[in-house]
């Protein structure tokens, strides 16, 4: 197949260097592209999928459905995986005319699939490839390993007949880069025009430019410029050529997405990623998938009033939009629509058993009416592609990873004999009485771990935080992978949040209230990594907490929480959600927050292997120094 070109040289050459794209059920032939035509009506499928993250094995999912008697029932099902998305892809691509296949970013980073399994990036690629995307958009995480991880994914991406394009507009690699135009030119393009009934489609790549420059590790030297104006110069330059339906595939938020489209001219739809927004109709909720942040598509207007279709599909291979556009002969859309399918197995159980013939009749109507739940069989050629990497995973989560010669104890809230979460510990632990005083070491140790390897690979923190309820099992003798997981088995993504040190403390009193109030569990007790605490229990609600204070790296020591400075938190998404009671995190605005999208297990693994090594060669962990202790005095 012919090599990709920049969009201006594949229309200065007409229909013959458009032959490079992927296949997708339309009308794409390397023999035979009849010339192009002139601008007239059509209609566009475009199926799509973003913030995947190295997600590509199936997960349990729990979902509301109707049985017979009429009554909603939690029932679980296996959904999603990549072998999914391949299957559900090729079937909508055989029902259309026109059609396009889509990855808006942030293929990589996030399972053991990423860095466990080949390659950084290899098992992403190969599964991508059963799809053959006609293009993806370069997301933040693509350049985690810097420009030379992001050089080596696109080399596996291109390694068969599939070739898809990486697009970003907003990217200008340093002339060191092994992604510099001169060194790579065309490897990741501003923009591509494809063909499909012989007219011409521009697509355009944004990747998000704050969050890529700081939380991800592009090379020195390698910059992101403004988004609307980088997407606005493209826009320009196609519509220059006589290309007057355009697509930006744009890697920076929903919400940033619906700015940015009122600040441009010239664009028609915009998938988009980034927020791993759900987007689809209020029913997502009642069926148990999620809420959804807007309509599927949300139709907005653009600087000059015309229509504009944002779309976006969720995140973890766990749904596959599917965008109905309609143009007219001047290329603007006159109406467009869709479906977020989601994605999910045949097989029901309730409470662990098959629902009785009736039930499962009336559970899968319901599956049926929902008009978004796809029941989907997996790809078997996409499994036989996984496989060998799934063989990889399963034998590293086998594999000894690390020694702990003296027990990490597990307590999620500190106090002695008879307190609140006095029996979780072991008896040796107990005998110690060190986490009556401060709490849990592995809890401890998970909150140290998210700020060290912060600090070290994504951007930098001041404080973290681990509810004590999300970490556990204690971790004795030889570790294995599987064990790390099992210490942090929820899979939750880690955030970035700025909040002032008022929010800070608002923050803390959350989870003692979550743990202290009259509905109170152990789960929320907060424990924090570069902040530390005295604890009343028996204060009220908003003063249980005093004498905080911050690790100032800088000058070495421990300063007191500053109520007016803004500190850097990283957190689970779990609880910047609002998660525990964390209600303060809740309300973080927006701007105030990012989604560094790496799993917390995997940077507690990183944390790990950053270890010193014992004399048989693996990482040791021990307990952490008693001043690194978030809380320092507690009264029960």
């Amino acid at each position: 197949m012919n090599s990709w070109k920049k969009h201006t040289t594949v229309l200065m050459m007409g229909g013959l260097a458009l032959l490079a794209g992927c296949g997708s059920g339309s009308d794409d032939d390397d023999d035979a592209l009849p010339p192009p035509v002139a601008s007239r009506p059509m209609d566009l499928t475009i199926l799509h999928v973003n913030d995947h993250h190295s997600n590509l094995d199936s997960k349990a999912k729990t979902l509301q459905l109707k049985n017979a008697a009429g009554t909603t029932t939690e029932v679980s099902v296996d959904a999603g995986g990549f072998p999914r998305v391949t299957a559900a892809i090729d079937a909508m691509a055989q029902q259309s005319a026109n059609v396009l296949k889509l990855h808006a970013g942030d293929a990589m980073t996030g399972t053991l699939y990423f860095n466990r399994a080949g390659e950084a990036g290899e098992a992403d690629a190969a599964m991508m490839n059963t799809v053959c995307f006609d293009a993806m958009t370069a997301g933040n995480h693509e350049f985690d390993k810097g420009d030379s991880g992001l050089h080596r994914f696109i080399e596996f991406l291109h390694a068969g007949d599939c070739k898809t394009p990486v697009l970003s507009a907003n990217v200008t690699f340093a002339d060191a880069s092994p992604l510099s135009p001169a060194r790579a030119p065309g490897w990741v393009q501003p923009s591509i025009t494809l063909q499909r009934d012989g007219q011409s489609i521009g697509l355009i790549g944004l990747t998000i430019a704050n969050k890529t420059q700081q939380s991800s590790s592009p090379d020195p030297g390698t910059v992101f410029s403004d988004e609307t104006e980088a997407a606005q110069a493209q826009i320009d330059a196609l519509r220059a050529q006589g290309v007057n339906k355009i697509i930006l595939m744009s890697h920076i938020g929903y919400s940033y997405d619906k700015r940015v489209i009122a600040g441009l001219s010239g664009v028609d739809i915009v998938v988009g990623g980034d927020s791993h927004s759900l987007v689809g109709p209020d029913s997502l909720s009642d069926y148990g998938v999620g809420t959804p942040a807007g309509p599927y598509p949300t139709q907005l207007t653009d600087k000059d009033g015309k229509r504009v279709c944002l779309v976006q599909a969720w995140e973890y291979s766990q749904v596959v939009g599917e965008l109905k556009v309609s143009f007219d002969a001047n290329g603007d859309v006159t109406q467009c629509s869709g479906t977020p399918h989601v994605l999910i197995g045949d097989t029901l159980t309730v409470g662990g058993t098959a629902p009785n013939p009736a039930d499962q009749a009336a559970m899968q109507a319901d599956i049926a009416a929902s008009g978004f739940l796809r029941v989907q069989a997996p790809d078997d050629a996409a499994v036989a592609v996984l496989q060998p990497y799934k063989d990889q995973v399963d034998t590293y989560s086998r594999s000894v990873v690390a020694s702990v010669p003296q027990e990490l104890c597990s307590r999620r809230v500190p106090g002695g004999p008879g307190s609140v979460d006095y029996g979780r510990s072991s008896a040796a632990c107990n005998a110690e009485g060190s986490v009556d005083a401060r709490g849990g070491d592995i809890q401890q140790l998970v909150a140290q771990a998210y700020l060290e390897v912060a600090n070290a690979q994504y951007g930098g923190a001041d404080i973290t935080l681990q509810s004590g309820g999300g970490v556990r099992i204690p971790l004795q003798g030889n570790v294995t992978a599987a064990n790390v997981i099992e210490v942090l088995p929820f899979g939750n993504m880690l955030w970035r949040l700025d909040v002032t040190g008022t929010e800070v403390r608002s923050m803390l009193e959350d989870g003692l209230q979550g743990v202290y109030g009259p509905t109170g569990t152990t789960g929320p007790y907060p424990y924090t990594g570069g902040l530390r605490f005295d604890v009343d229990s028996l204060q009220p609600v908003g003063s249980r907490v005093s004498n905080a204070e911050v690790w100032d790296a800088a000058a070495s020591n421990w300063q007191p929480l500053d109520p007016a400075r803004t500190y850097r938190l990283f957190v689970l998404s779990f609880n910047a959600t609002g998660g525990d009671g964390y209600a303060t995190l809740a309300k973080v605005p927006a701007e105030r927050r990012q989604d560094i999208g790496v799993l917390d297990a995997d940077v507690l693994q990183t944390y790990i292997d950053m270890q010193a090594r014992n004399a048989s060669g693996l990482p040791e962990l021990n307990r952490l120094p008693v001043d690194l202790y978030s809380t320092k005095n507690y009264i029960e």
